[in-house]
């Protein structure tokens, strides 16, 4: 998986929301009822504020006959990119000495 560097991916809630539920006409409350999950969960993945887990991958790809994988690796390169851009996090690889040559 390449994690572009030049802007942050798409969260896949974007994707969710502006390629599948909004052309489909379905609301996020409808769509949470049919994937058995609360509506608070699907609306904090849509808004960016909750990840999608392996669980509610499943569940998306069940519903749109996609991948779990599609929806995950979008959420791994979303995580990937924030943590390579974490000056946190650039501090403690900046401490870590390779193991080989």
């Amino acid at each position: 998986m390449r994690v572009p560097e030049e802007r942050e991916p798409t969260h896949p809630g974007e994707m969710l929301l502006e390629e599948f539920l909004e052309p489909l006409g379905i609301t996020q409350k409808e769509f949470a009822e049919r994937i058995g999950v609360s509506y608070v969960r699907l609306n904090e993945i849509v808004n960016g504020r909750r990840g999608v887990t392996p669980s509610t991958a499943l569940r998306l790809a069940k519903a749109f006959g996609t991948t779990p994988d599609f929806w995950l690796n979008g959420q791994t390169a979303l995580d990937l990119y924030r943590a390579m851009h974490d000056e946190g996090e650039a501090r403690a690889l900046g401490q870590i000495e390779p193991v080989l040559g």
